[in-house]
């Protein structure tokens, strides 16, 4: 944890009907609960939503979706020429950028997200590489720009001198990955309004912010794309020859989180707790998971409930003899991924409000009347 050994919840939050908890009603922005995500999909109805402007209300019969820009065949496609086109699904893990927010300190802007800005789903549409075959790309492209129904005046500074639609460039080697959608159905379901109905966008491996949902407009572009979203606010300091620089956030980092037990829960003294949560990564994969119950002192190896499938998580658990000793403990989770990294001891204010990708501390009580109540 950065500055402090403690963090807090934001005990105002409210909770919507379904269990989802209120970060902002308007545009809605709800986070999952993480605590009670036991399936390896997340159900939609638990699925976090992000949006920075109000629903756009789009209809199935007269929705198209517009491929043009440095092309040599732009073309239009409705709703139902895109379904009539070969489709493929895959699973994938999106998180948003700032989850876990609230475990910085001090306390910093923006929707003070815990745990749950983040899920798990599967998602069926037509790859995006398809359509930029059709749409034959110019040799000198170099980036997709993925532009929403969306739109509205954004409340970050420096705030656009006139409203804007959301939009959101990808590198054109990522663009043309398979596994990259033009998605109409999330878990065997057409999408639901708040998951970016009739269509969006699914990048595995990136942050939910490329993902961009209510796609009305894809726009090959020869330079790169310098829009708000890309520049003001979902951004982070590089260094090139020592002088800092604004650059896009891109692929997800390695992150572990623990679901259960929750912060400040009270546990029975000498009793086996199994610890439950997940880890994830962008472009590699999982591949060991440790769990300490001090602190970072020592540290044990977990258990993984999941096959390696890159761009979706992988759930884990590990059975902890909780202390005899009544008194406060603190859990943390530590993921390592193929290529040998370890998430990081502290986060990097390069980032700023954003990829919190430390382990994260979640505190709980060892006490007896934990026994009495059972």
């Amino acid at each position: 944890m950065e500055g402090s050994n403690k963090h807090y919840v934001d005990n105002s939050a409210e909770l919507s009907s379904v269990g989802m908890i209120i970060r902002q009603k308007e545009p809605k922005n709800l986070e999952a609960p993480f605590d009670r995500i036991d399936s390896y999909l997340t159900p939609t109805e638990l699925f976090y939503i992000r949006s920075h402007f109000p629903v756009p209300n789009l209809d199935r019969g007269s929705y198209r979706l517009r491929i043009d820009g440095a092309v040599g065949n732009p073309f239009t496609l409705s709703y139902e020429e895109l379904r009539s086109m070969r489709s493929e699904t895959r699973v994938a893990t999106l998180e948003c950028a700032g989850n876990s927010r609230v475990f910085l300190v001090p306390q910093v802007q923006g929707a003070q997200w815990e745990l749950g800005a983040v899920s798990n789903a599967e998602w069926t549409g037509v790859p995006l590489r398809a359509l930029l075959e059709r749409a034959d790309l110019a040799e000198d492209s170099c980036e997709i720009v993925l532009e929403g129904a969306d739109r509205g005046t954004p409340k970050e500074e420096p705030v656009p001198p006139y409203p804007i639609s959301y939009a959101w460039s990808l590198p054109r080697a990522k663009a043309i990955q398979p596994e990259v959608l033009i998605a109409y159905q999330m878990n065997g379901r057409d999408l639901p309004r708040d998951h970016g109905f009739p269509v969006r966008a699914i990048v595995p491996g990136h942050y939910g912010m490329a993902s961009v949902k209510w796609l009305t407009h894809i726009h090959v572009v020869r330079e790169s794309f310098d829009g708000y979203w890309q520049t003001s606010d979902y951004a982070y300091w590089a260094s090139i020859d020592g002088k800092p620089v604004r650059r896009a956030l891109g692929e997800m980092q390695l992150k572990s989180e623990i679901a259960r037990p929750r912060v400040y829960e009270t546990l029975a003294p000498n009793r086996i707790y199994t610890v439950f949560g997940a880890a994830w990564a962008g472009e590699t994969d999982v591949v060991e998971i440790a769990v300490s119950t001090d602190g970072g002192r020592t540290w044990v190896g977990a258990e993984f409930l999941d096959p390696v499938r890159r761009h979706a998580w992988r759930r884990w658990k590990f059975d902890w003899l909780t202390p005899k000793e009544p008194g406060q403990y603190t859990l943390l989770a530590r993921a390592k991924d193929a290529n040998g990294l370890v998430q990081p001891e502290k986060h990097d204010r390069n980032y700023g409000v954003y990829v919190i990708n430390h382990p994260l501390p979640i505190e709980v009580f060892v006490d007896d009347s934990a026994s009495s109540r059972r």
